[in-house]
């Protein structure tokens, strides 16, 4: 495959894949069960969702790992572990892709307030976000994928450790923003500027925003964005916001629907876009029939 940077500097779209916990769940992850134990336990289940959306078109197939950090695998005591879940994590969309897809190693929050918000030191947070994208990297992830980042501190930290262990993988950071009165912020008070300004300087090769909202939405945010850098932007939005059905929560975007406000996103110089909770192997295929059209 050709370098994801080149293509990214030539112009190109890539369609990123969607939502891993609800296929995850529905294949036997129970509540309170770490996603990530299925690295080791069942990874033909982790190399089927990825071949999924392979099949579908994505070009960036995430890892089961946005919780593979330290700190969060503590909390299920597998942190003695975190090698060998992250590891098998990438090897899993390694074999799924079989080299038409990226694997796009996720790093999601350590699930800890840092000082002096919480009690977490920030220097041990960023060791685990060091010794996680360690792991990742030498498993042969392709590009680092930080996300649904709300303290730019925590987001800052594990772009640099990013930098320091694996200086030849591109990073994406996205975060994840809320509308209010003022405009948007995540909920620890980040904007969208403060956001820019705070990975560019720590290093990031593509920002953006993932989680949290809905299409259209975002497609303001990335219109925030792409009014505040010259990077590559990556947009991910949930499938609409949850709403109660029958007892259970759904997400009413259709693929279609989502497809059509990909429009907006592409004409708002959005270099990737993904799916995030609630979207399936349906939603991007459709995001790559738009992308593929857009670019013919």
């Amino acid at each position: 495959m050709k370098d994801l940077r080149t293509r990214l500097a030539a112009g190109e779209v890539l369609v990123g894949d969607g939502a891993w916990g609800t296929l995850l769940m529905a294949r036997g992850v129970r509540p309170g069960e770490a996603p990530e134990s299925l690295n080791l336990t069942q990874a033909g289940v982790i190399e089927e969702i990825a071949s999924l959306y392979v099949e579908a078109g994505a070009d960036l197939i995430t890892t089961n790992t946005f919780g593979g950090s330290p700190a969060r695998l503590r909390q299920f005591g597998l942190d003695g572990q975190t090698e060998a879940v992250n590891r098998a994590a990438v090897e899993a969309v390694r074999r799924a892709a079989k080299g038409r897809a990226y694997a796009s190693a996720s790093v999601g929050p350590s699930g800890h307030l840092m000082k002096p918000y919480g009690d977490a030191d920030p220097v041990d947070i960023g060791a685990g976000y060091e010794r996680q994208i360690r792991a990742l990297a030498e498993a042969g992830a392709d590009l680092v994928c930080i996300e649904t980042m709300t303290d730019l501190a925590e987001a800052v930290l594990a772009v640099r450790a990013a930098r320091s262990v694996a200086p030849d993988l591109p990073v994406m950071a996205t975060m994840t923003f809320e509308t209010t009165r003022r405009g948007f912020f995540t909920v620890m008070g980040v904007s969208v500027e403060q956001a820019v300004r705070g990975l560019s300087d720590a290093g990031a090769d593509i920002l953006g925003s993932n989680c949290g909202n809905g299409s259209v939405t975002m497609v303001a945010i990335a219109r925030e964005f792409r009014a505040l850098t010259g990077l590559p932007i990556a947009i991910q939005p949930n499938a609409g916001l949850p709403e109660p059905l029958d007892g259970r929560l759904v997400y009413p975007e259709t693929p279609e629907f989502m497809a059509e406000q990909a429009r907006g996103l592409l004409a708002a110089g959005v270099a990737v876009i993904g799916g995030c909770c609630g979207t399936t192997p349906a939603h991007v295929r459709a995001l790559r029939g738009i992308v593929s059209a857009m670019r013919s």
